[in-house]
Order: structure tokens, then C-alpha cells, then sequence
């Protein structure tokens, strides 16, 4: 059975929800046939996420890693190609602390790719009828720092776990409440672009 490690994160900012949460928690319980889905929220928080991420991957040695997170302002669900080795924090993490111009592992490569299938998981999204596209940039929050501290750990730990990182867009609730007009897609959609693509995860695994 293919082992998938889901992160979704907390909120932050000004939001109430974080749909990567809610998203990875609605996965591990609706369930998916061939695969054991773990699940863990992690922090908005520079100084424990990565501690954190780089302990879950320890203990259960996923074949798989996907990370979720919030990015107000896309219309679908954005598989992420890229990690880069900066922090660069629009606003302060929920510890206090904003980060700029700073390096996310000293020394460490200038970037990461994602190791996850991510053309056919785009399609696989599309194919359900749920929005989904590829992206450049996880930018140069949380979201990216934990991309890049992900895949970092399995370079340096020598693990076989394939890694990548899923960006959400923004659900009707929040966008209501949000200070500009931003798009969005309801927890249904996500959940069930996201299962498409776990799918694929499934499959390659067993072609394996």
C-alpha cells in the first residue's frame, strides 16, 4: 500500500480557516484505495515547521510527501514546481517573526524541483473537472520555506520519499471577508481535484 504524508497548514494572517488544512483532513477521512494517508498540520512558524516536517518524515517514511497551503489570489489548485532557498516573509509568521532576504538552509542549493509527478497530477485534477495547473513559484513564505526544508531533509537524510508542494486557493468564505476581490473554490472542488491527484500517486506506485 502506497504511504502519502499530507501537511496542510494553520491559519494565518487574517484568516479564521486555512483550506489546506481542512482539505488534508477531509483526504485522510474519506480514504483512498491503495493508499495510507497520514496526515499533520503544520505551523506558520519559521523557527518549528521545518524541525517538525523533517520528524514526521523520519517516523513514517512516506513514499510520497505532499504539503498544502493557502494562496489567496489563484483561481486553481497550483502544483508547484519549485522550491528556492529564500525567505523573503510579506507579513510576520504566527511566532512574530518576518524573515527577509534571508536563506532558508545556509549553504543549501539555490533550488529544489519537485519530485512528484506533477504533469500527470494536473491532468488527473483536470480530468475530474476540478481546475488545476503548474506553477513557478511557491513564492517566498511559508509555503515555499517548507517546500524547500522538505526536500532538503530527504537530500541530506538520504530518503527515497518523492516530495512536493500544492497551493489551494482561497474558499468562498474567505473570499468574502478578504480586502480585494479574490477568486476561489469551495472545499468539495478542492478535495475532489486533490483525491484525482493523489490517484496518480497510487497508480505510478504500483507501476513501480
Amino acid at each position: 500500500m502506497t504511504r502519502i504524508l499530507l501537511t496542510g497548514f494553520e491559519p494565518f494572517g487574517s484568516a479564521l480557516i486555512n483550506p489546506s488544512e481542512l482539505v488534508a483532513q477531509r483526504l485522510a477521512h474519506q480514504g483512498l484505495a491503495g493508499a495510507e494517508i497520514i496526515t499533520a498540520v503544520l505551523p506558520v512558524a519559521a523557527r518549528h515547521a521545518p524541525q517538525q516536517m523533517e520528524e514526521l518524515l523520519i517516523r513514517h517514511q512516506p513514499d510520497w510527501c505532499v504539503m498544502l497551503g493557502l494562496a489567496e489570489g489563484r483561481s486553481q489548485i497550483s502544483i508547484e514546481r519549485v522550491a528556492i532557498n529564500l525567505a523573503d516573509f510579506r507579513i510576520p509568521d504566527n511566532a512574530g517573526d518576518q524573515l527577509i532576504d534571508a536563506p532558508v538552509i545556509a549553504d543549501g542549493p539555490a533550488a529544489y524541483f519537485s519530485t512528484l509527478p506533477v504533469h500527470a497530477m494536473q491532468a488527473a485534477s483536470s480530468a475530474a473537472g476540478v481546475p488545476a495547473e503548474l506553477s513557478l513559484s511557491a513564492g517566498a513564505y511559508l509555503c515555499n520555506l517548507i517546500f524547500y526544508a522538505a526536500r532538503h531533509s530527504c537530500e541530506r537524510l538520504g530518503l527515497a520519499t518523492r516530495v512536493g508542494f500544492i497551493h489551494l486557493p482561497a474558499t468562498p468564505e474567505l473570499a468574502v471577508h478578504a480586502a480585494r476581490a479574490i477568486p476561489s473554490m469551495s472545499l468539495d472542488s478542492m478535495a475532489l481535484g486533490l483525491s484525482a491527484a493523489l490517484g496518480v500517486l497510487v497508480t505510478d506506485m504500483a507501476a513501480a
